[in-house]
C-alpha cells in the first residue's frame, strides 16, 4: 500500500473517526424512560465527503458507536471512488475469490472495503457489469450476486446503470 490513502476505508478505525463528527441525541422508540432521557443516538458524518450515518436502536451509546460506523463504512464504500481508481484487484480482493467466486459476508469486517473495490471495478469500466466481473476475476452472475446481498448497494448500481443510459441488472 502506499503512503497516500486512495479510500477513506483503507484507514484504521481510530484515524476514520478522527476524520469524521461524531453527534450523540435522543431517540424516542422502543427503550422506555431510559431511552428518552440518555443520549444514546449516534450520528456519524464523515467531513471530507459529507457522508453519514446514524444509529439508535440500542440502548448503549456504544453499541450504537459500532453500528453507525459499520453503516458508515458501508455508504463511504458506496458512495466514495479511490482516487486513482486501481488497475488491478487488491491482495485482499484476491483472497476472497476461488474459481470466480466471492466468498465474504455481509457482516466480516473487510466487507465494506471488499465492497469499494467492486464499485471502483465497475466506476474504471463505466458501470460494464460484464468487464467489470471480468477484471475482478468473477464471473457476472457473481458480481451481480454480490451486490444484490447489500439493498443499498443494489440501487446504487441500478441509479448509475440508469444515468449511464444502460439497463438494469436483473
Amino acid at each position: 500500500m502506499t503512503s497516500r490513502l486512495s479510500h477513506p476505508l483503507q484507514q484504521e478505525d481510530e484515524q476514520l473517526k478522527k476524520a469524521c463528527s461524531i453527534t450523540r441525541t435522543r431517540r424516542g422508540g422502543p427503550g422506555g424512560q431510559h431511552r428518552n432521557k440518555v443520549e444514546t443516538a449516534i450520528v456519524i458524518t464523515h467531513k471530507d465527503s459529507g457522508i453519514s450515518a446514524q444509529a439508535g436502536e440500542q440502548r448503549s451509546q456504544h453499541a450504537n458507536l459500532t453500528t453507525a460506523i459499520a453503516r458508515l463504512k458501508v455508504n463511504l464504500a458506496i458512495g466514495v471512488r479511490s482516487h486513482p481508481l486501481p488497475t488491478a484487484p487488491s491482495a485482499l480482493w484476491k483472497s476472497r475469490v476461488k474459481n470466480r467466486r466471492i466468498a465474504v459476508s455481509i457482516n466480516h469486517a473487510d466487507y465494506a472495503l471488499i465492497l469499494a473495490e467492486a464499485f471502483d471495478a465497475l466506476a474504471r469500466h463505466e458501470n460494464d457489469i460484464v468487464a467489470a466481473a471480468d477484471f475482478l476475476g468473477l464471473s457476472t452472475s457473481q458480481l451481480i450476486k454480490f451486490f444484490k446481498a447489500n439493498p443499498q448497494a443494489l440501487d446504487q448500481v441500478q441509479r448509475t446503470r440508469s444515468a449511464a443510459g444502460l439497463r438494469p441488472l436483473k
